[in-house]
C-alpha cells in the first residue's frame, strides 16, 4: 500500500476550518449539539424524503444489511442531501472500490462495520482520502453536487470534511479499540450494540444491565474521547437517546426505518383491537 508522507499532520473533520452549511451532521458534531440519525434500509426516493423530513440531522443508508442497490444508494443520497440532511452510507465491506463508490454518490461520510484492528482502520482512511493523503480516485461530478460545491472545491475540502466512522462490534475490535480510535483520519467510533452483545454475551438484544456489556460500552466511549474522536451508538428510542447523551456519547442513531414502521403499526393495531 502506498503511504502518505510520514509525520504529516492532515486536517480532519475535527480540526477543519472549512465551513459548509450543507454538512449538517459535521456542523452539529463540531458544535457539540448531539446530532440525531437513523438507519434507512428501504429503497425509494420518496421514502428517503419522508425520513429526511422528520427532523433528523443525518441518515445512514444501510448498504450492509438493507435492501439498497447501487442505484438506490445514489438516489437516496441525492434526495436526503437536497433536504439539508446529511446522508452517510454504511458500506458492506472495507474494500477500496466499495468506499470509492459510496463516496462518489456525494455522501457526507461512510460507516464501516466490524473494524477489528488499527491496520484495518488505517486502510479505510487511505481509501477514503484523495492523494496525497490517501488513495481515493476522482472521476465523478456527483459528489460535488451533494455538497453544493464545484469539483475543484470538493477536491480541496473532502479529505477534511467527510466523516469516516468505524463500528466496534466484535471481541477483537473491542480488544483493539484504543488503537483503532487513535488512527489519524478516523473521526467517529460507533457501537453496533446487537453484534457486540452477540459477541460478548451470546444473545441479542442485551438487557442493558450486563456488567460485561456495560463495561464494553464505557471502554469504547472512553477510547474515542481519549483519542479526541467522537463516539456514538445505536439506540431504540428517544428515552435511550437522552440516556446516551448523559453518558457522554456525542451522537446516536435512533433505530431504523423498518423497525420504526413495524413498531408503530403493531402498537396502534394492538390499541385498535384492545376493545
Amino acid at each position: 500500500m502506498v503511504s502518505a508522507p510520514e509525520n504529516k499532520v492532515w486536517p480532519t473533520a475535527h480540526t477543519t476550518t472549512i465551513k459548509n452549511e450543507r454538512l449538517r451532521l459535521l456542523n452539529k458534531l463540531k458544535a457539540n449539539e448531539f446530532p440525531l440519525m437513523t438507519f434507512m434500509a428501504i429503497p425509494s426516493v420518496r421514502h428517503a424524503q419522508i425520513v429526511a423530513l422528520t427532523g433528523l440531522d443525518g441518515i445512514i443508508i444501510d448498504c450492509e444489511h438493507g435492501h439498497i442497490s447501487d442505484d438506490s444508494m445514489h438516489n437516496a443520497v441525492s434526495a436526503i442531501a437536497a433536504l439539508g440532511v446529511s446522508p452517510l452510507i454504511r458500506i458492506r465491506a472495507p474494500a477500496s472500490d466499495i468506499i470509492k463508490r459510496a463516496l462518489d454518490t456525494g455522501a457526507h461520510g461512510i460507516v464501516v462495520p466490524q473494524v477489528n484492528t488499527a491496520e484495518e482502520a488505517a486502510a479505510i482512511v487511505q481509501y477514503a482520502k484523495f492523494p496525497p493523503q490517501g488513495l481515493r480516485g476522482q472521476g465523478s461530478a456527483f459528489p460535488a453536487i451533494a455538497h453544493n460545491l464545484t469539483i475543484p472545491e470538493y477536491m480541496l475540502s473532502a479529505n477534511q470534511t467527510l466523516i469516516t466512522c468505524v463500528q466496534i462490534e466484535t471481541v477483537q475490535g473491542l480488544a483493539n479499540v484504543e488503537a483503532i480510535a487513535a488512527v489519524p483520519g478516523v473521526d467517529l467510533v460507533f457501537i453496533g450494540p446487537n453484534d457486540l452483545a452477540q459477541a460478548l454475551l451470546g444473545y441479542v438484544p442485551a438487557r442493558g444491565d450486563e456488567p460485561e456489556f456495560l463495561s464494553a460500552l464505557d471502554r469504547i466511549r472512553n477510547a474515542a474521547k481519549a483519542a479526541g474522536k467522537w463516539s456514538g451508538r445505536l439506540v431504540n428510542d428517544g428515552t435511550l437517546a437522552v440516556g446516551a447523551r448523559k453518558a457522554g456519547f456525542d451522537m446516536v442513531a435512533i433505530t431504523g426505518d423498518t423497525k420504526a414502521l413495524q413498531n408503530w403499526y403493531k402498537a396502534e393495531i394492538d390499541v385498535a383491537r384492545s376493545s
